[in-house]
């Protein structure tokens, strides 16, 4: 990959370490938000920056609060403002990564959704960086078990969301808690009132990092289809059996719309869960965790419950409603077409719709390509079906299982090809390990009948 001049990291004024493990991670040169705010950021500046999930932006902000840390000081000095639990572990394991050319740099995170003790117990142990959703961030400072006083960088990540999902208070109450002297870093999608609100308050002459919200020609293949109401939903269904994507986002703009989608695709044999703001945290938890392993074919979500995922690999975005936003749009359909794979977005427009339509193409810059429905043919053979299954083992971190004890049964002791299991995930209670459908029945089987760690473990099939 070759370099433009201006977007390689050695220009920056980072530690050979760094820069040394920076390489070892992969990273080959700045994303645009990265090369746009890191100069800023590293010189000391407040910034407010535009920046969508999968943009980069973690590093934009994990590399200064990483340069402001003085390892010696076994204090918090930097935390990060998160709206969810998912969001909030993707930045702690990066931002782990990212410090691994320092020495014993200790991040915690602390969510809502999780037990108190442990999160008690690891802040007695103390840590230099804290990651975490609004209100237990809130709960920890009110209780005393956390404390700012030498914190000297603050990110809001995804400020936006957090305050579509009523944190206001919560962030104004943290930010009075925070030493005045302080680095503020925001990073938003869209720039509602209440975020310019929040900058001004709070933030010392912020400079601002806008990009425009564009994406790659080519790589994402747009199309619109005009439908009537009546005609939505099965619309999706002809899509989805036309295309064959193994992995689809669609979005509803209300949580009635994701039910009766999901009802109508699981009806077709169309393996579909939903996500939005009804669900509890364990049910939000396997959901994703369906879906990111590849043994869910849609993933059916509103706008708010979506965003923070950062989802590898997806093959389609399907707008089942045209959002009145034209920016939301450009971020639903940016979800498709990562790391230079091509990407599809369909979206489905009424006649009621074609306002909104307008807007997007007045944005974008381009007319909307529009298709008739009557092209949508099913492929012949057998029903969409994702190629893995997820099975659920009840034991955990708290039973001391490791991804490599289950992948050990599945492999020595039962004799499976390791090729044929696909991610697994070690929860505190709950580890889930995705395998190819050929294999389900019998891995269920086998791993309900033998040991995982020397022990007898309950196995069932999400």
């Amino acid at each position: 990959m070759t370099e433009t001049p201006g977007d390689s990291f050695s220009q920056l004024p980072l530690a050979p370490q760094v820069l040394a493990n920076l390489q070892h991670l992969g990273y080959e040169r700045m994303t645009p938000i990265q090369a746009a705010s890191l100069p800023l950021a590293l010189a000391g500046h407040d910034i407010i920056a535009q920046a969508k999930t999968g943009s980069g932006k973690t590093a934009s902000f994990a590399l200064p609060l990483l340069a402001n840390l003085n390892v010696r000081r076994f204090a918090v000095q930097a935390l990060v403002l998160c709206p969810t639990r998912e969001l909030a572990d993707q930045v702690t394991q990066e931002i782990r990564r990212l410090a691994r050319a320092e020495e014993n740099i200790k991040a915690l995170t602390l969510c809502g959704g999780a037990t108190m003790r442990p999160q008690l117990a690891s802040l007695e142990h103390g840590a230099h960086i804290v990651v975490g959703t609004p209100g237990r961030i809130l709960d920890h400072l009110q209780r005393g078990s956390l404390q700012l006083d030498a914190l000297n960088t603050l990110v809001l990540d995804e400020a936006d969301r957090m305050l579509d999902m009523g944190f206001s208070d919560d962030i104004s109450a943290i930010l009075k808690l925070c030493p005045a002297k302080r680095q503020t870093l925001m990073f938003s999608a869209t720039y509602p009132d209440g975020v310019t609100t929040l900058a001004r308050k709070h933030m010392r002459d912020p400079k601002e990092v806008r990009l425009a919200a564009r994406h790659a020609a080519g790589k994402i293949r747009q199309r619109f289809y005009e439908v009537t109401e009546s005609q939505r939903l099965h619309a999706v269904g002809l899509l989805l059996d036309h295309f064959r994507p193994v992995s689809t986002l669609a979005f509803c703009n209300t949580k009635q719309q994701c039910r009766d989608l999901v009802a109508v695709l699981q009806a077709t044999g169309i393996v579909a869960l939903e996500l939005h703001g009804d669900l509890d945290q364990r049910d939000r938890d396997q959901v994703l965790v369906q879906f990111a392993n590849r043994s869910c074919s849609v993933l059916v979500a509103t706008d708010v419950a979506a965003r923070g995922l950062d989802i590898a690999q997806l093959e389609a975005v399907i707008n089942v409603d045209i959002t009145p936003e034209p920016e939301l749009h450009t971020h639903r359909v940016g979800r498709t077409g990562r790391a230079d794979e091509a990407g599809w977005a369909f979206s489905l427009a009424s006649l009621d719709e074609m306002g909104r339509v307008g807007r997007i193409e007045e944005m974008q810059g381009t007319p909307s390509e529009f298709h008739p429905l009557a092209e949508l043919v099913p492929a012949a053979g057998e029903p969409l079906r994702p190629p893995m299954v997820t099975l659920q083992i009840l034991g955990g971190r708290k039973e001391k299982i490791r991804a490599g004890d289950v992948l050990g049964a599945l492999t020595k002791d039962l004799g499976f090809d390791a090729a044929k299991i696909g991610k697994i995930n070690v929860n505190e209670f709950s580890t889930y390990v995705a395998v190819d459908r050929s294999i389900a029945a019998d891995a269920l089987r086998g791993l309900n009948a033998g040991r995982v760690k020397g022990k007898s473990v309950k196995v069932r099939r999400l």
